[in-house]
């Protein structure tokens, strides 16, 4: 019989769970509770004894100073009761966890078929509060539907003699897995298979995957191992392999571009090795401290003779809109496993987000899958638990809010790794496999989550989107599996490693297959969740925490027992080999046999219509505006504007001190409160080296011209990383592309043509500005299909695309952490200067947004100018001149002198006639100008002169200076005081906006 524990707060302390909830409730959906009580239940189905369950609940499930707990139901006073617990099938990751407690506790082991159950029942009160209102309060705050079942009960419905807590939530599945064969007789066939499967085929792919399966030999050697038409494993594995999100066709496909102002007309073969291929192996051949670049999982660089870090970043775009808080949690740990399958792996160090939802307060008349505001706070959430939870600092990452990312938000991950430059004397980032090595599958085990992610992610979204493609993070499975990783690494015992990402095994295991030329898997050994997959889902699924090694199996003793030492599950489940084959059997029967080469040479190559139209075609002209009567107040408009405001109720909520690292913090100033241009973190503690990393989002300007929302993005995120004393001859970049689709169909995608020259013309401002900048591409990521088809109103379908959006990620070593700045103003009476010339570059501008126009004037980056400026900053930095250093980004001038003084609790008094400007005569577009390549800096008096000279030839000049009263004191180009602002009012319009969130 089952046996129940249930534990709670005691009653004077806040129960910060249910506070959540009942602000949410309030916030969300205006439902009055006077009180929420969190009741965790554990249930025990296994055969424990009284007095073993009495010792499991009060030595591990019981904190005695907070918690109260029993073994019946709690007596807490109720109005109502919803329970929530896991859905059959799902894996219960606190319950997995409970299992390893109890069993360490009891020394013993649990039998096949027992288990621990977690679930939740939530006590409210609250007068006048009805049913619907709780069962709303269940199903959309309380219980993710993909994931979770729920019940509400009153006071005439709940017995606590129902034991809702021992619903146990098994998988009662009478299926027997078998291997499908689908016919392919026409190209009509293998299209309505797509479709009904969810397989996402491109309609150029379908007659090459056809004649593939009809080649005389192909059908003969298929013959030899029982098989005829293709299964349903192999159709599947060719989807996964051949989705845009894996295989990269849109980048990998010829473009045939026009310009329809100019006439000009070329065909670009491939965006990937045109704009970046070429130029960062010629970079790399530039450059000897780039290690590895465009293979592995993630691009590798040298930190010091005796270590090297490890970088990339991807989204997860279409989970996270199905399913905020699991779609984010899976994110962020998937990311991390890139770092861990890198060369022959790396320790995670940190990691960065980057999310573009949907207004806040939106209250229009489309209806998104989740609110803006509730897909932000699950998305929020996510990636708090997976870096939180995982042990890894997360001291950087950005918010952007637009009307385009309602349709599919954004959720971008970064990842950082370290790892010796050796591992017994052999390269660390080099692997390989040679024929009779093992594949071994470790970590999680393979469930029905996960499938069809990637194909999922090579479309729209809509309602038809599959729900089944959100995983489901586990943080503690991947911690444990990264410090047995480690250790084994460092004995010697990996020969490859790669992750269990998208596409699962059919992706680990088919693309590590080609370094021995070949694979024979036994799907059988797979450890599942339950029973009762077909073959095909056991091979695609997504299921987390995985990651697949190669081991000569000479080594297997000694890695199976430091796996167990770990309590990390490690099983083998084939053979590689040099067949050129990758042949899969369940149980002795062959489920797949393929050519490994029909996947890397046989497909045709993607073609896209791109034609461009300038922004002055497209109508789009410079507003009239009228002269701001009030400053002050426009100021203070700008300062709460929401894509300007503080988000520090966001970065509160992420660890950066985990492992000591952290040298410039998230939040910075005198207050500890005023975001810093990027973050420094001393990886090795025994050395003062340290890494920068910066990122930078400025998906606006592509309304213009996605060209230079591009050169923007990028020299944001180095000037960034310069402010706080970046070297500028060594930053790496990452890129991730996220883009509307850009086929073209007179029907769904009228200007899918548009669109593909928007991503020519991005790719184009990529190359060009990491030659001039000199920063090699050490990982990327593209992520189309950020469209969405969203219900109206009345019943109606409304395609919504994203803007085209670019984040741009750079990491770079500082030789001396001693020598950082920091943004915020330092000293009463040091100079403020400006660095960088002011033009007239509202076109796309937050002033613009705010007054409700676009504009024409993009700012214009001049990378080889702004290059040789970067490298000035640079020195000043190392040669003590500056007290701090500032870029001016989004919002312009005005809003970056404000955060200057409030990060300071200083004040500021500056002249805006003594700006270097051009072909500027009015004090808002020199104040709200976004031009490119400016920095605020503040200088001691002492390093006036020395300052000055090291600049001169820049346009740059002294505006200013430091006061002692925190005041913002402008004066504009008529002498008289433009505003005279408090930083204490400042920091009230700045913070007003989420202050309740904090």
């Amino acid at each position: 019989m089952p046996q129940r524990i249930e534990i709670t707060l005691r009653e004077q302390l806040l129960d910060a769970e249910g506070q959540s909830l009942r602000l949410k409730a309030k916030n969300y959906f205006d439902i009055d509770l006077h009180q929420v009580r969190t009741i965790h239940i554990v249930t025990i189905d296994a055969d424990l004894t009284a007095d073993q369950v009495e010792r499991a609940r009060t030595e591990i499930f019981t904190n005695p100073v907070t918690q109260v707990s029993s073994l019946q139901p709690l007596d807490v006073d109720f109005d109502w009761i919803i329970w929530v617990g896991y859905r059959p099938g799902v894996r219960d990751n606190p319950g997995a966890t409970a299992v390893e407690a109890v069993e360490d506790l009891l020394r013993l082991r649990l039998k096949p078929g027992q288990a621990v159950y977690t679930s939740k029942r939530f006590c409210l009160k609250g007068s006048g509060v009805t049913r619907q209102d709780v069962e709303k309060i269940a199903g959309e705050l309380l219980a993710n539907d993909i994931i979770q079942q729920w019940a509400v009960f009153d006071h005439s419905q709940w017995d606590p003699a129902l034991g809702i807590g021992f619903v146990i939530p098994k998988v009662m599945l009478d299926h027997q897995p078998e291997v499908a064969t689908l016919s392919i007789d026409s190209d009509e066939t293998l299209t309505r298979l797509s479709d009904q499967r969810s397989l996402s085929l491109n309609p150029r792919d379908i007659p090459t995957i056809r004649s593939y399966f009809l080649k005389p030999d192909v059908q003969r050697q298929r013959r030899q191992v029982s098989l005829s038409d293709p299964t349903d494993v192999e159709l599947e594995y060719i989807s996964q392999a051949r989705s845009d999100h894996c295989n990269h066709n849109t980048f990998g496909g010829r473009f045939h571009y026009r310009d329809l102002e100019t006439g000009k007309t070329e065909t670009i073969d491939s965006l990937f090795k045109t704009f970046i291929e070429g130029p960062t192996l010629a970079l790399k051949a530039q450059k000897p401290w780039v290690v590895s670049v465009l293979w592995d999982n993630a691009g590798v660089g040298r930190f010091d003779p005796d270590h090297h870090y490890v970088i990339t970043g991807e989204t997860h775009n279409s989970p996270s809109n199905m399913e905020a808080y699991g779609g984010a949690i899976t994110g962020i740990v998937g990311i991390y496993r890139d770092p861990m399958g890198t060369g022959k792996g790396s320790k995670l160090i940190m990691g960065s987000y980057g999310y573009c939802v949907g207004p806040r307060d939106y209250s229009g008349d489309l209806k998104p899958r989740l609110h803006p505001r509730r897909l932000l706070d699950g998305v929020i959430e996510g990636v708090r638990d997976g870096g939180n939870k995982s042990g890894i600092p997360t001291p950087f990452g950005q918010v952007m809010f637009h009307p385009g990312y309602l349709g599919k938000c954004l959720v971008f991950v970064t990842a950082l790794g370290i790892m010796p430059a050796e591992i017994n004397g052999e390269p660390s980032d080099q692997k390989t496999i040679l024929p009779g090595d093992l594949a071994i599958m470790l970590g999680g085990r393979v469930g029905k989550d996960g499938i069809h992610g990637v194909t999922a992610s090579s479309a729209s979204f809509s309602e038809h989107t599959p729900a089944g493609h959100v995983q489901i993070g586990d943080p503690y499975t991947q911690k444990k599996m990264h410090d047995f990783l480690l250790e084994a690494r460092d004995e010697g015992l990996i020969r490859f490693i790669t992750d269990n990402g998208g596409g699962g095994l059919s992706s680990s295991i088919g693309e590590s297959a080609l370094f021995s030329n070949g694979c024979d898997v036994q799907l059988e050994k797979v450890p599942l969740k339950y029973d009762g997959l077909d073959q095909w889902e056991i091979w695609i699924s997504e299921s987390q925490e995985r990651m697949t090694v190669a081991i000569d199996p000479a080594h297997l003793d000694r890695f199976m027992a430091l796996s167990r030492q770990h309590a990390v599950e490690s099983s083998v489940i084939g053979t590689y080999t040099d067949t050129g084959k990758l042949h899969i059997t369940y149980n002795g029967a062959t489920c797949a046999y393929i050519d490994l080469d029909l996947l890397t040479s046989a497909f045709p190559q993607w073609e896209f219509d791109a034609v461009w139209r300038s922004p002055a075609l497209r109508g789009l002209t410079e507003p009239v505006l009228g002269v701001p009567e009030d400053y002050a107040s426009l100021f203070l408009d700008m300062l709460g504007r929401p894509n300007i405001c503080s988000k520090e109720w966001v970065c509160r909520q992420y660890d950066h001190e985990v492992q000591g690292t952290s040298v410039i913090k998230p939040l910075v100033g005198a207050g500890r409160d005023v975001p810093s241009d990027a973050a420094v973190i001393r990886p090795v503690l025994s050395s003062q080296q340290g890494l920068v990393f910066s990122q930078a989002l400025i998906p606006m300007l592509s309304a213009i011209d996605a060209y230079h929302m591009t050169a923007c993005t990028i020299d944001e995120a180095v000037r960034r990383a310069i402010a706080v004393g970046g070297d500028p001859d060594h930053l790496g970049g990452v890129d991730n592309f996220c883009w509307p689709t850009i086929q073209y169909d007179p029907l769904k995608n009228p200007d899918g043509k548009h669109k593909a020259a928007q991503l020519v013309r991005s790719c184009r401002a990529l190359k060009t500005m990491c030659l001039a900048y000199g920063i090699p591409l050490l990982s990327g990521k593209d992520s189309m299909y950020v469209d969405g088809y969203l219900p109206g109103r009345y019943g109606e379908t409304h395609k919504v695309s994203a803007l085209e959006t670019l984040q741009f990620s750079v990491a770079g070593v500082i030789q001396d952490v001693g020598q950082c700045l920091t943004m915020d103003a330092k000293v009463p009476g040091d100079r403020v200067w400006i660095v960088g010339l002011t033009k007239n570059e509202l076109g796309g501008s937050e002033y613009y947004e705010h007054l409700g126009h676009v504009g024409l004037n993009a700012p214009i980056v001049d990378p080889d100018t702004f290059a040789a400026r970067y490298r000035t900053m640079a020195k000043a930095v190392k040669m003590g001149l500056l007290a701090s250093c500032h870029g001016i980004y989004r919002g312009g001038l005005a809003v970056h002198l404000g955060l200057v003084a409030m990060g300071g609790e200083l004040g500021l008094s500056v002249d805006l006639r003594l700006v270097p400007s051009e072909g500027i005569d009015r004090d808002d577009t020199l104040l709200f100008s976004e031009s490119a390549g400016r920095f605020i800096v503040t200088v001691a008096p002492d390093n006036q002169e020395a300052f000055e000279r090291l600049v001169a030839g820049h346009p740059a000049a002294c505006v200013g200076e430091v006061t002692e009263t925190p005041q913002l004191k402008i004066t504009g180009f008529d002498g008289k005081c433009l505003a005279d602002l408090p930083v204490e009012r400042m920091k009230s319009a700045w913070k007003g906006p989420f202050e309740d969130l904090i």
